[in-house]
């Protein structure tokens, strides 16, 4: 994090809590400087440092930081929310799907996969519910970035989520288009048109119309191709939890906090000052120079609706007056579980990316 960066967020945490404000005592004796209290907590999320070894470098109470931690998570969270957790505007669809056709998958939104965070201090009662599949306790995170690593939907903390099946199946991330409320984006591969787009995945999730996954054991040079392509780029999300790792080290050991709900906090305030810095280090007012598509096979056209958090609910929802909203959710549900078009648009995307990119491999 660059130093005015750092400074950005101390100034508008201090202005939304007093409580990193230097004040007086009872006694006229100056408190805590803010600079103080933020540096104990950067050092706690950064280095994975435990209060007890902190107390020391920043002159403060073990009980004192723990609360600061609380504190800068919440405000956090309450301030940067909005646009930092944000859904994509139309304009980041945009350059996600002109990024995503110069990779030769047309509509390709971004990359899903989960990650788990180990829970050394899980709770008893709680451990038959956080349990994995290697006998520990952990929290799983899904998430959803690009190819900037921005995340663009984070989902962490819900019990009974050994694995990413059942993070999937309690995930809002397909929320919006169930509602019906996702941009309408017509596209044409292979001579096939579709209007649904989909995310990179593994081999876990099921085959939905909204996954491309690869093929577990591709044989032609047109399979060996496409699994080298996709499994490539879907390693923006691993690059993205590779990243977070790194930049904080606190998630790459075990927890070792008592509260699901504060470690909620600090995994979504993790991902917001992540956002933050990948804003700051990516010039998004440059032109992107992107690969022209020689086959021009892939039209792709962008319906805008309103995808933001200020978007105004429908008031006077003809599905909704005639009471067929369910009904439609559930006809929409079972259409984005169609394993005949999730199969029918892989070979599509194989036959397109060999056109476009097959002379690469050869």
């Amino acid at each position: 994090m660059q130093p005015h960066l750092f400074n950005k967020v101390m100034h508008d945490i201090c202005n939304y809590d007093d409580y990193f404000v230097q004040k007086k005592n009872c006694g006229g004796d100056l408190g805590l400087l803010p600079e103080q209290k933020f540096t104990a907590v950067i050092r706690m999320l950064a280095y994975g440092s435990s209060a007890d070894q902190v107390d020391e470098i920043g002159r403060m109470g073990k009980s004192t930081i723990l609360e600061s931690l609380v504190r800068f998570c919440d405000a956090v969270e309450n301030l940067y929310t909005r646009d930092y957790l944000r859904r994509p505007t139309p304009r980041d669809l945009q350059r996600l799907l002109q990024k995503a056709e110069s990779r030769g998958f047309p509509r390709m939104i971004g990359s899903i996969d989960c990650m788990h965070w180990q829970w050394k201090n899980c709770p008893s009662a709680w451990q038959g519910d956080y349990g994995n599949r290697k006998g520990q306790k952990s929290i799983i995170l899904e998430a959803v970035a690009g190819f900037v690593t921005w995340v663009w939907h984070a989902f962490f903390g819900v019990a009974c989520s050994q694995n990413d099946l059942n993070i999937l199946g309690q995930s809002p991330v397909f929320n919006d288009v169930l509602r019906g409320e996702g941009p309408t984006i017509t596209y044409q591969i292979n001579n096939t048109v579709y209007q649904n787009g989909y995310y990179l995945a593994d081999g876990i999730y099921p085959r939905w119309t909204t996954f491309v996954k690869s093929i577990p054991h591709p044989r032609s040079h047109k399979e060996i191709f496409f699994a080298a392509y996709q499994e490539r780029y879907r390693k923006d999300v691993e690059r993205c939890f590779v990243i977070l790792q790194a930049r904080w080290a606190i998630i790459r050991g075990a927890a070792r906090l008592f509260d699901e709900e504060v470690l909620r906090s600090i995994m979504m305030t993790y991902i917001i000052l992540h956002n933050m810095i990948v804003e700051d280090e990516y010039d998004y007012d440059a032109d992107e120079v992107y690969e022209s598509d020689p086959m021009n096979t892939a039209l792709t056209r962008i319906y805008e609706k309103p995808m933001g958090p200020n978007r105004e609910p429908v008031q006077h929802d003809p599905l909704v007056r005639d009471g067929s909203f369910t009904h439609r959710m559930i006809e929409c549900y079972t259409e984005m579980q169609s394993s005949y078009i999730h199969e029918h648009r892989q070979m599509d995307l194989m036959e397109h990316l060999w056109a476009v990119k097959g002379n690469e491999g050869q």
